[in-house]
């Protein structure tokens, strides 16, 4: 496995612990994290602030990694995101485009259906 997704599986498997700082940690100072149905967010403190945010809800997340691949520094990690939501769970198939540089993510884009996470909040 290359270093890129190895780096990138180490994110993946960072999300249990829930960590905001542990998580924007994986990215570089410059960093842009595009989750695709809002706006792109830019720079690893304001990351932070966005993961936080989002995150404030999860009582637990898993992430299974269906495929992934990798060239040079760029990774593509299809999954099924799981959170947990008080005692509901909800599934979302997402696929998140990696880049990175120096070990640390420059940029990520992660694609899923939005209305899929806010009915499955809603039911």
């Amino acid at each position: 496995m290359s270093d890129a997704a190895q780096a990138v599986r180490d994110f993946i498997d960072a999300w249990p612990r829930l960590d905001p700082d542990e998580l924007a940690g994986w990215f570089t100072e410059d960093g842009v994290y595009h989750n695709m149905p809002s706006g792109p967010v830019q720079g690893r403190e304001t990351i932070r602030g966005f993961i936080a945010g989002f995150i404030r809800p999860w009582a637990e997340t898993r992430w299974e990694v269906v495929s992934l691949v990798a060239d040079g520094d760029t990774v593509i990690a299809e999954r099924i995101d799981r959170i947990r939501v008080g005692e509901k769970w909800i599934e979302l198939p997402c696929c998140g485009v990696f880049h990175l540089r120096d070990g640390r993510i420059a940029l990520w884009k992660d694609y899923f259906d939005l209305p899929t996470y806010t009915r499955a909040l809603a039911g």
